[in-house]
């Protein structure tokens, strides 16, 4: 009886079964190098470690087309050395920094970092020239702010502050298309920060003008108002006589004219 002669041909799905068994192995291999990976530090105490050094990596990385590779200023940003911790931290975390376009004033949008990247890049510049430092919990602290702070808070911000920003905080505009932005529902440290770095348009209040005391003062009264809408009805966008008496052009004076046309139209 003849022996089966061996061809030397593989069976046709030979290749199909090396190419799954190879893509089994890199996939294992991939998720080994993966679980190793991840035992390591994780993202949040590896972001604890951040230094200035590390924020001099992100700043020039991120800051330094327009306000040069030594925050030293270039036509397209100011000078950062003596704007301090404060400033980095008011304009990073609310987003105005980087800008996302080049514009009257910076807007307002949600931050490109995290809260600890943005202080390695505060600490990166305050290491350059002294500046105004990030408040502490306790300059924030309105626990302690009795009904007599909230009524300085509130005249303080009416002398100081209103006519930018309106007596109620609802914003308003300013020359060459800026603005006044609302003042609802904004974080302490940046309404802080704010009065004590000037940004934009706005002026610079420091403690000699108004002392730390008197800062908590205003913030609770911003918070107040937050806390406590308009007691007296609508509203109206909070934007004082103008819409009050558009509002009564439009619909008082307007509605009196219709209930005359239907008088008059009636028949005798």
């Amino acid at each position: 009886m003849a022996s089966r002669k061996k061809t030397g041909r593989r069976h046709p799905l030979a290749s199909a079964a090396l190419l799954i068994i190879g893509l089994v192995a890199a996939g294992g291999a991939s998720a080994a190098v993966g679980t190793v990976a991840n035992a390591g530090p994780s993202s949040s105490s590896y972001a604890q470690q951040l230094t200035a050094a590390d924020g001099e990596q992100l700043f020039r990385a991120n800051c330094a087309t327009c306000h040069g590779m030594n925050a030293q200023g270039t036509p397209n940003g100011v000078s950062l050395i003596g704007v301090g911790a404060a400033s980095v931290d008011f304009q990073v975390m609310t987003g105005r920094m980087p800008m996302a376009m080049q514009g009257p004033q910076a807007l307002k949008r949600e931050p490109m970092f995290t809260q600890e990247q943005s202080d390695a890049m505060a600490a990166y510049i305050a290491s350059l020239a002294p500046g105004p430092e990030i408040p502490s919990d306790e300059m924030l602290d309105t626990a302690g702010v009795d009904a007599e702070g909230l009524a300085n808070g509130a005249e303080l911000f009416r002398i100081n502050c209103a006519m930018c920003h309106n007596v109620a905080g609802a914003g308003g505009a300013l020359t060459e298309g800026k603005f006044a932005p609302p003042l609802k529902n904004i974080d302490a440290a940046h309404i802080y920060e704010a009065m004590l770095t000037g940004p934009q348009n706005m002026p610079v209040f420091n403690d000699a003008n108004i002392d730390p005391e008197q800062k908590r003062e205003i913030i609770a009264y911003l918070q107040y108002l937050d806390d406590n809408p308009s007691v007296g009805g609508f509203d109206l966008g909070s934007l004082g006589p103008v819409s009050e008496g558009l509002f009564i052009w439009i619909f008082g004076l307007g509605g009196i004219v219709a209930i005359t046309v239907w008088l008059t139209s009636k028949p005798n």
